[in-house]
């Protein structure tokens, strides 16, 4: 087993080479970038206000200031010996520098990361706490008017997106009710608050961010958890132990259940996975300042380095998640022997 987590482990670093030369040329090549940007704000000068000329010549660039530019964004160079110079940078732990902020990219994402990451582990920990009893008692209640109308719950939950959710959410809990607030992760007056106070007003925050979080994969995970405890409930192993005078309850909790972590522990590393990921689409929706938002503004503003940057960090956050997944069915199933 060591030998395989020592092989899943030296697929790490070919697997990241890949991603970031397939976004690093299409970073490369997209249109807009920061040499197109600079251009563009030195031609706006051309035309004044109520588009009146300011004469042919003024604001635009010359052959060798467009060079110069080039040149400073590192854009003169081939993109295979860019990519390498960029490649040479992070080994030795230099992000570059962001075009947007005017600061190394590694605080950029410094400042972005424990949202992002706070979200996805508050989020990991409601989707378990509330799956794994509902997944049991759906099992146990199979058929029945309760498993029936949280069935309803779950697969509503399961076909809604969490970002159309969330636009929902704000238009009539925020916008309308004002029962949330429309955005952010604390409110402006966060620094004035008092200890209770901020976790009140954090929470406050949350609610909305959580509940979209949260869906897909509370879905999901109730609905593995029931459908593999059903198999297990109807195994020979589990009458024989309810003849041989073993309570249900036990056998439920010691012998089904416990066989149906399994399948949990595989899919913990996807969960984990996706929940980091679909920052992207909510960070930017509830206007979140974490990786999700940085991401998107680094995209709307070309900005190459904080969407290298971003991509590296995600990437090997994804990567390892699926070894702890790996790790998790070891432990929970001790006959389990990667080969």
């Amino acid at each position: 087993m060591r030998a395989y987590f020592l092989r899943r482990l030296l697929l790490i670093p070919p697997t990241l080479l890949g991603v970031t030369v397939l976004v690093f040329c299409i970073t490369r090549f997209a249109p807009g970038g920061p040499v197109e940007q600079a251009i563009m704000r030195a031609q706006a000068g051309e035309t004044g206000a109520g588009g009146t000329s300011r004469g042919p010549n003024r604001g635009a660039l010359s052959t060798a200031q467009i060079e110069q530019l080039k040149a400073y964004y590192g854009f003169d160079q081939p993109v295979h010996v860019a990519y390498f110079h960029w490649l040479g940078r992070v080994l030795r732990g230099d992000l570059g520098s962001s075009f947007t902020y005017s600061e190394p990219v590694w605080q950029v994402i410094a400042r972005c990361l424990p949202v992002t990451l706070a979200y996805g582990v508050i989020s990991l920990v409601l989707v378990y706490l509330i799956s794994l009893p509902l997944g049991i008692l759906k099992a146990v209640k199979h058929r029945t008017l309760l498993d029936m109308i949280s069935s309803v719950v779950v697969f509503v939950g399961y076909a809604i997106p969490g970002y159309a959710l969330g636009a929902l959410l704000l238009v009539f809990l925020a916008a309308r009710l004002r029962w949330f607030p429309m955005g952010g992760f604390v409110g402006d007056n966060w620094d004035d608050l008092n200890g209770w106070g901020q976790i009140k007003d954090f929470c406050w925050h949350a609610v909305l961010p959580l509940t979209c979080y949260t869906l897909g994969g509370f879905a999901f995970v109730t609905l593995l958890t029931k459908n593999q405890l059903l198999d297990n409930l109807a195994a020979d192993y589990v009458r024989t132990a309810v003849a041989k005078g073993v309570t249900f309850r036990r056998a439920v909790f010691a012998h089904a259940f416990r066989n149906s972590l399994i399948p949990l522990a595989t899919d913990f590393g996807q969960t984990l996975g996706a929940l980091v990921v679909g920052s992207i689409l909510l960070e930017p929706l509830f206007d979140i300042n974490g990786m999700g938002l940085l991401f998107y503004h680094s995209i709307q503003s070309r900005d190459s380095m904080v969407v290298m940057g971003v991509l590296l960090v995600e990437a090997l956050m994804l990567l390892t998640s699926n070894i702890v997944g790996d790790v998790l069915v070891a432990l929970a199933d001790p006959r389990v022997r990667f080969k």
